[in-house]
């Protein structure tokens, strides 16, 4: 039967032990992390502003609060441990993991993301990656108090919400991408139906009108996978007012542009890449992905997306701030770039570059 406090309550009597409440719900707890929860990481995963617990084997478990990976007191002490920990968490979420199956990508019962990978492939052993979702997400003058924005940046990326421009948020791993663009989402207007595709739902903006699609992993026999641009395609259909790709990492990026191209005014999406000037060479190789050649990826790209805003993570202190915004033209190949508009340093100073009047023009 279930799992509850009254029936550990009596499996303590039958062993003779003394039960008082305390002692049965301190049993009952440990039992919870231990059969359904995510055993010794449960306590990690709990404590406020961790955004990534990471075992890498047997040894130290690592956590990340916001300023970069800091070493905790739990420690996984086999690689059975971490083998038999990592398969419970991803039958939690409805998959298997196996030496048949080495890898999985699941989404635990209370949202969090779990990707694991079973040694001899993961070394020095069996690897988890935990995603925290945030408990509520931030708002555009929340990131202005976390030093994410500048008072600029807040009145410029408001006004980029407000105007409906079409845009894309890049940056590196971890530098907050998703962060910034539920922030912006949060600030579209309530009476505004926002449609979110996503491969794993972790964008979660607080909006009264938000529909989020999820991808699919196919199954065991190879079959029932859904793809991104599959739930695009679906999205259209939903008398979106924005259409939203979480994070456009494969053909997808062509129906997005489609999309962005037929009237959807406001479409927005995240990227990784290095730099702002890296955007357009990042969305010409995923369309070629999708068959769809150079100059016609730019030509979709040009008409498609108004600006690129870049974000990125100081590696000193960990705090993550928009970096510069971005508009887009066409050299005299016909190619796409970036042109700076807005520079932002990290001592929160801003500086004009040569797209500051196109900028301008489009708010």
């Amino acid at each position: 039967g279930a799992l509850n406090p009254h029936r550990v309550a009596d499996a303590l009597r039958a062993a003779g032990r003394p039960v008082g409440d305390a002692t049965v719900l301190a049993v009952y707890e440990q039992l919870r992390r231990d059969i359904v929860g995510a055993g010794p990481l449960e306590p990690l995963l709990r404590l406020p502003d961790v955004t990534d617990v990471l075992v890498n084997g047997p040894g130290p478990v690592r956590i990340d609060r916001g300023s970069g990976l800091e070493r905790t007191d739990v420690v996984l002490g086999s690689e059975d441990a971490c083998r038999r920990l990592a398969q419970r968490l991803v039958a939690s979420g409805g998959r298997r993991l196996d030496d048949a199956a080495p890898f999985a990508d699941v989404r635990l019962p209370d949202g969090t993301r779990c990707h694991a990978v079973l040694t001899p492939l993961a070394q020095p052993g069996t690897a988890i990656s935990l995603r925290v979702p945030r408990r509520g997400g931030f708002t555009l003058e929340e990131l202005h108090a976390a030093h994410a924005l500048t008072e600029e940046g807040l009145e410029i990326v408001q006004q980029v919400v407000a105007a409906r421009l079409a845009f894309l948020v890049s940056g590196g791993t971890g530098t907050g991408k998703t962060t910034l663009l539920a922030a912006m989402l949060g600030a579209v207007d309530p009476a505004e139906r926002i449609v979110v595709v996503e491969d794993a739902a972790e964008l979660r903006p607080t909006h009264p009108q938000v529909v989020g699609l999820e991808a699919r992993q196919a199954n065991l026999e190879g079959a029932g996978a859904v793809a991104l641009r599959d739930l695009v395609r679906q999205a259209l259909r939903m008398r979106p007012d924005r259409l939203v790709v979480g994070e456009v990492r494969d053909a997808a990026v062509v129906d997005l542009m489609a999309a962005m191209n037929t009237g959807h005014e406001g479409g927005s999406g995240t990227l990784h890449a290095n730099s702002a000037g890296d955007v357009p060479a990042r969305v010409e190789a995923l369309a070629l992905t999708a068959g769809l050649g150079r100059e016609a990826a730019h030509s979709q790209l040009a008409s498609a997306l108004d600006l690129v805003l870049h974000v990125v993570r100081s590696r000193a202190s960990g705090v993550r701030r928009l970096g510069e915004i971005a508009v887009l033209e066409r050299d005299a190949g016909g190619l796409v770039r970036t042109v700076p508009a807005v520079r932002f340093a990290p001592d929160g100073q801003l500086a004009s570059g040569p797209g500051s009047r196109r900028l301008l023009g489009l708010l």
